[in-house]
């Protein structure tokens, strides 16, 4: 160490002892915004592209190398890159698509909300075109397809919330047709029930908050790529856009995937369990759960999910379809969540008409299906017993209150009828 006075000590004292003979069990943290070299032609070699190594953490970083290896090998991609957030990771995918004023994104009628906000206000204030289509409906999506001829598809394997399953072979096979590059959110299905690029997409795209981290400690997205020619483009949009994943969270994340499948086999079998309890309840006038669907979404999942699972959310509507209800339903739970995420170890519970959808006008809400009493459920490991209770009692609660403020409401008519009347 150069310099021997106790200020400089202060700075050097401790650092760059070099990494250890053995090889880490667990991938370290490095928290380290920048690494150094002996001569100054290593980082020039680096930063050329000759060498891959680190230089700057907003060029690469190894704990967040470490999870880009994890998803290209478990996706079964060339590559992957990851992005501080999902949204983040959505964008850089669609700005490596070589959008331009006058592009059309044909995209599914179902999306993510704030996927939609993205589209229209982002993209669409520099003359890039959104059409919407409903993507399970094949004949319907290869017709609108090769109409507008469109630069990009965009789908969620599972849409959110109403967890339409596309069927992303048929999808690949028609943006091939056209010419167009297949985006898939696979979110909501986790490569445990499905990896899109094994059925022809070209980029999938994860909030990586959700299922793979699982603990509701961590932000992060992440886009693997099918082909090493995309890679330069969503390097770019990471490195001169900024949004980069921390060490930080990117180590979170790594220790959440490898519980991935643990967790998603308790997830599926839960919802599952709690999907058929809530078929019985007269409060709720719909279930939507993959397992009840039939004919082409039937045939879709089929042809979509690798295994025998139907995913781990469960989305209902309530009989009483307004918002008074699902309020009262959501402030009389005890156990489960009001929480605005999914994948998480515990189960958490959102109004997408005021969460997921807020963006949209309450007619475009009605228009795909969101309407007030819509309920999302994203079911965690708990004892499934305790959540099933948990979500009965609340329903319970929710009716009950809902029946003495309409007989409250009934007795205040009444009165000022009969008041009405006498003062006539």
């Amino acid at each position: 160490m150069t310099g021997s006075s106790l200020s400089t000590r202060f700075v050097h004292a401790g650092e760059r002892r070099g990494a250890p003979a053995g090889v880490p069990a667990s991938t370290p943290i490095y928290a380290s915004s920048s690494f150094i070299y002996e001569r100054v032609e290593d980082i020039d070699r680096i930063v050329e592209g000759e060498v891959s190594d680190f230089v700057y953490s907003r060029y690469g970083n190894p704990t967040v190398a470490a999870f880009e290896d994890a998803m290209a090998a478990i996706e079964n991609g060339k590559f992957a890159i990851a992005y501080g957030s999902g949204m983040a990771a959505l964008h850089a995918a669609l700005l490596a698509s070589e959008l331009s004023t006058g592009s059309i994104v044909l995209a599914s009628k179902d999306l993510y909300g704030s996927t939609f906000e993205l589209l229209l206000t982002v993209f669409g204030a520099f003359g890039v075109k959104t059409v919407t289509e409903d993507f399970t409906d094949v004949a319907a999506l290869r017709a609108k397809a090769f109409e507008l001829q469109p630069r990009v598809l965009l789908c969620e394997t599972i849409s959110n919330p109403l967890l339409k399953v596309c069927d992303i072979g048929e999808c690949s096979q028609i943006a091939k047709e056209v010419g167009a590059k297949l985006i898939v959110d696979n979110t909501f299905a986790t490569p445990y029930l499905c990896r899109p690029l094994d059925l022809g997409a070209d980029l999938v795209v994860h909030s990586a908050t959700k299922y793979l981290g699982g603990h509701a400690d961590a932000t992060g997205g992440v886009v693997i790529a099918k082909e090493d020619f995309d890679k330069p483009a969503l390097l770019g949009a990471l490195t001169l856009a900024g949004g980069v994943l921390s060490p930080w969270e990117a180590h979170s994340i790594l220790r959440g995937i490898k519980t991935l499948g643990l967790r998603m086999e308790k997830q599926c079998s839960n919802a599952e369990r709690l999907a058929n309890e809530l078929r019985r309840s007269p409060q709720i006038s719909e279930v939507i759960y993959p397992k009840f669907f039939e004919g082409e979404q039937a045939a879709s999942l089929d042809n979509t999910f690798h295994g025998s699972e139907f995913g781990a959310i469960v989305t209902i509507r309530l009989a009483d379809d307004t918002r008074e209800a699902s309020y009262r339903f959501l402030n009389a739970l005890n156990l489960c969540t009001r929480a605005a995420s999914v994948g998480d170890l515990f189960t958490g519970i959102v109004h997408p008409a005021t969460a997921t959808h807020r963006e949209l006008s309450p007619k475009q809400r009605e228009k795909i299906g969101v309407t007030e009493g819509l309920i999302r459920i994203s079911v965690g490991i708990e004892d499934v017993n305790d959540i099933i209770a948990d979500i009965e009692q609340a329903l319970a609660v929710s009716t009950a209150c809902g029946s003495e403020r309409q007989k409250s409401a009934g007795t205040v008519e009444h009165t000022s009828a009969a008041a009405t009347w006498k003062e006539i």
